[in-house]
C-alpha cells in the first residue's frame, strides 16, 4: 500500500544546483520501506479517488522515514500530515524550531518575491540551492548572504526589525499575487532595491558573507503565464471523493488543474497537494470532480500575514 507523501519538486541537477527542478507527489510505503515520486508535468491528465482513512506519515529523519507507531488517523483539512505525538517528536530536532542550534551546515539568507509588496526574508540550508524557494512558491528571489545558522538568524532578524520584511505570508495572499504579477523587470527592481537597503543596514553580523544581487525567477518553471486570475479553489479531500482533469501548472505546493465538476462546469482550480499526505490514492472510477470547488477569496481580503495554512509553513530547510 503506497501513501501519498504530499507535493515534491525534485531536480535532475547536482545538490544545490538552480535547474532541472520538477513538481510531482511523493508516495511511500511501510511494508516495502520505499519511497518514490511521480512528476506532475503540464498537461499530465489526473483521475484518482482518495481511499480509506488519512494517516499520519511519521517523521522523516535521516532521509528515511520513521513510521507512526499509533498509526494515527489526522483530520483531513489540516496541511500538517502529523499526529501530535509525531509533531512533538519532529520539532525536538528542527531548525525551524529553534531547536538544532548547533547545525554545522552553513545556511542562505534570501528574500523571497510572491507578488508585489509580498517579500519576506528567509534562510535555508545552502547545500539545497533554491529548492525551498521553489517549494514555497517563490516567484522570484535573491540572496543576500550566506554563513553558520546563528548569524543567519540574526540577519533574518535583523530585517525584520529594521525593514519590517516579515518571514512568511498566508497562502491565500501568495495565489491572489499570482493573478496578476507584474512583468519580470519590475519584480527584479523591487527585489534589488530592497535588496540594496538590507545589504545597507547596520547589525549585521560579521560571519555572514555577503552576497552581491543577482535576480532569479521562477515564473517560466511554474507555468504563471497559464494561471488564470479567476482560478477556483478545491477544498479538502474525503474519502470516496474524486480528482478528474488535467494538469495547467503547479507553484509549491499548489497544483492547477482544468476540471470539470457536476455543478460548475469546465473550470481551472487549484489544489493544495499538501492535503493528499497520508491518503491513499486510487483510481478515479467516474470523469467529474467531486471534491469541492469553490471560489477563491480573494476578492474578500486575503492575509498578507500568518501562518501559511493550518498547521503553518513546513519543511522549512
Amino acid at each position: 500500500m503506497w501513501r501519498c507523501t504530499g507535493p515534491r519538486w525534485s531536480s535532475e541537477g547536482e545538490a544545490g544546483e538552480e535547474r532541472g527542478f520538477r513538481q510531482g507527489l511523493g508516495w511511500y510505503s511501510a511494508a516495502r520501506g520505499a519511497e518514490r515520486v511521480s512528476a506532475l508535468p503540464a498537461g499530465k491528465r489526473l483521475a484518482f479517488s482518495v481511499v480509506g482513512e488519512r494517516r499520519c506519515l511519521g517523521v522523516r529523519r535521516g532521509g528515511r522515514w520513521i513510521v507512526c507507531p499509533y498509526e494515527a488517523v489526522i483530520t483531513g483539512t489540516a496541511a500538517r500530515d502529523q499526529c501530535e505525538a509525531c509533531a512533538r517528536l519532529d520539532r525536538s530536532r528542527s531548525v525551524a524550531a529553534d531547536t538544532m542550534a548547533d547545525d554545522p551546515r552553513p545556511y542562505g539568507v534570501y528574500l523571497a518575491y510572491f507578488g508585489p509588496g509580498l517579500v519576506k526574508v528567509g534562510i535555508t540550508a545552502a547545500e539545497r540551492g533554491a529548492a525551498r524557494l521553489v517549494e514555497q512558491a517563490a516567484v522570484a528571489y535573491a540572496w543576500l548572504g550566506r554563513g553558520p545558522l546563528m548569524a543567519a538568524r540574526r540577519a533574518e532578524a535583523v530585517l525584520g526589525s529594521a525593514l519590517a520584511v516579515p518571514d512568511r505570508f498566508a497562502k491565500e495572499a501568495k495565489r491572489a499575487a499570482r493573478g496578476a504579477l507584474p512583468p519580470v523587470a519590475a519584480r527584479r527592481a523591487e527585489l534589488a532595491e530592497l535588496h540594496a537597503r538590507a545589504r545597507g543596514l547596520p547589525g549585521w553580523p560579521e560571519t555572514l558573507e555577503p552576497v552581491d544581487f543577482a535576480f532569479g525567477d521562477h515564473g517560466e518553471l511554474f507555468g504563471l503565464e497559464r494561471i488564470p486570475a479567476d482560478a477556483a479553489e478545491l477544498g479538502a479531500p474525503t474519502a470516496g471523493a474524486e480528482v478528474v482533469g488535467e494538469v495547467l501548472a503547479g507553484a509549491g505546493a499548489d497544483v492547477y488543474v482544468r476540471t470539470r465538476t457536476e455543478d460548475a462546469g469546465e473550470v481551472v482550480a487549484v489544489l493544495d497537494a499538501r492535503l493528499l499526505s497520508g491518503w491513499v490514492l486510487g483510481p478515479a472510477r467516474g470523469e467529474v470532480t467531486t471534491v469541492p470547488v469553490r471560489e477563491a477569496p480573494y476578492g474578500r481580503g486575503a492575509r498578507r500575514g500568518g501562518a501559511e495554512g493550518e498547521g503553518g509553513q513546513e519543511g522549512l530547510f
